[in-house]
């Protein structure tokens, strides 16, 4: 069965977008995944297609509202995973990318505005998801984040089914430093481990970096690997 990606949007223009280009766009020509984008003003039932609505206790900016954005949902709503994309939602993962490419797809809504009637939200057991601590004009940027994050996993997608699992946050480690040809560049010399040929030196050398680089640039990371283990 092909991997599906529904998206529900006010801009469905933005897709496929970038997705329709290098790895995501090869494999959505060859149909390893679909992408299908429905765009919530049609749900919209009266003539000038209204989507949203003044918030209730006051404020600034519109909320859109619950029964148009659940005809939206219901017209594509399959049992796949639902994820709302929304600032106030938890940080997207690795392990979600992992997860929802597992799976037979994934159904992706788009806020604007000052967001969704959370009614909708509950109602629909919607997974809240967020790919950082900054806010952006609309959901479908995130939106595509998730989708190349995500489809890059799937079988056949990549080159090389061993570069996924060496990845950063794969094991929970960020990558190691790469490097090619020339073994010398403007005095900078490749570390001489890499050109020994020592299958097993390259290895501990790869994973002591890993290490190294995380401790430094993601103390949250090591501290919850640390846990992990911990744990174990």
């Amino acid at each position: 069965m092909t991997w599906r990606a529904s998206v529900l949007t006010l801009f469905p223009g933005m897709f496929p977008g970038p997705l329709g280009q290098s790895l995501a766009g090869r494999a959505l020509d060859i149909g390893a995944w679909s992408l299908d984008v429905s765009n919530i003003r049609d749900f919209a039932a009266d003539k000038h297609r209204t989507v949203d609505d003044t918030p209730f206790g006051g404020g600034a900016g519109m909320v859109l509202r619950p029964d148009i954005v659940d005809a939206a949902v219901a017209s594509v709503d399959d049992g796949r995973p639902l994820v709302c994309l929304t600032p106030r939602g938890r940080r997207f993962t690795q392990a979600d990318a992992q997860r929802f490419a597992a799976g037979p797809g994934v159904i992706l809504l788009c806020g604007r505005y000052e967001g969704i009637d959370q009614r909708v939200v509950d109602a629909r057991g919607m997974d809240e998801l967020s790919i950082g601590d900054y806010v952006l004009s609309g959901g479908e940027l995130a939106a595509l984040v998730l989708l190349d994050s995500i489809v890059r996993l799937l079988p056949g997608v990549m080159g090389s089914a061993d570069s996924a699992g060496e990845e950063s946050f794969s094991a929970g480690l960020l990558e190691y430093p790469h490097y090619t040809k020339p073994a010398e560049w403007q005095g900078r010399r490749v570390p001489d481990v890499l050109l020994s040929g020592h299958h097993g030196a390259v290895a501990a050398w790869r994973q002591a970096e890993s290490e190294k680089i995380t401790r430094e640039r993601r103390p949250d990371l090591w501290a919850a690997l640390a846990t992990r283990e911990d744990a174990a």
